[in-house]
């Protein structure tokens, strides 16, 4: 594979550096607050010149989340990876999870959160979740059968989401259920909603984590 030219390497210096702006203002502002005009005056360029790094500002924030997913799904594999016990491995995964979050919320809330008002994801970016969900279904689909649940016949006959994945409802269920249940906890962590209860956010996470488990 040939090395990039210098244009080529300069023109990523440049759109390396817009990201780091863009993700500025989503921590400062939110994604409704991502602006390539105002990156532009940051940068000491025109906007119409930073135009030919990103078209529009909904190439930016697709950008932006299919790393930010691209991330999560390397995080919650190598957790995976890293547990030799099956029975272990959900929540290997589910404390990789909530750790990632934690440490950068705000690009959590880009692609978990609030949709970005007018922004429209295009198919490369649903791609990279199922990534995500794949981690989630390889793993409980490597743990025992589960008993079967009233919701496992509607999961069977609505499974478009699980993209084809040979794991069976129950245990498309149980991935499924792992990721709504944890989702919650985590986003209401990051949105501050337990500070000032007095309880450790840690042991109530470690909670809901076995309490998921456990239901079969």
């Amino acid at each position: 594979m040939p090395s990039p030219s210098p244009r080529e390497r300069y023109r990523e210096q440049v759109r390396a550096e817009v990201r780091s702006h863009a993700l500025n203002q989503l921590a400062e502002t939110g994604a409704a607050g991502i602006s390539l005009n105002a990156i532009a005056k940051q940068m000491g360029l025109s906007g119409p010149a930073l135009y030919r790094y990103f078209t529009n500002r909904d190439e930016l924030v697709t950008e932006l989340i299919s790393e930010a997913y691209r991330e999560v799904a390397e995080t919650v594999r190598a957790a995976a990876e890293n547990e030799d016990d099956p029975e272990r491995r959900p929540a290997a995964i589910g404390h990789a999870l909530r750790d990632w979050a934690l440490a950068q919320p705000h690009r959590y809330f880009l692609i978990l959160g609030t949709p970005v008002p007018g922004y429209h994801a295009p198919p490369e970016t649903t791609e990279r979740a199922r990534q995500v969900m794949a981690v989630f279904l390889d793993t409980f689909a490597a743990l025992p059968t589960a008993s079967h649940h009233g919701l496992d016949d509607h999961i069977e006959q609505h499974g478009t989401w699980a993209d084809g994945h040979p794991a069976s409802p129950a245990a498309r269920r149980r991935a499924l259920t792992f990721w709504t249940r944890l989702h919650g906890v985590v986003s209401l962590e990051l949105a501050g909603q337990f500070t000032g209860m007095g309880f450790d956010p840690d042991r109530l996470f470690a909670d809901e984590l076995e309490t998921i488990l456990a239901d079969r």
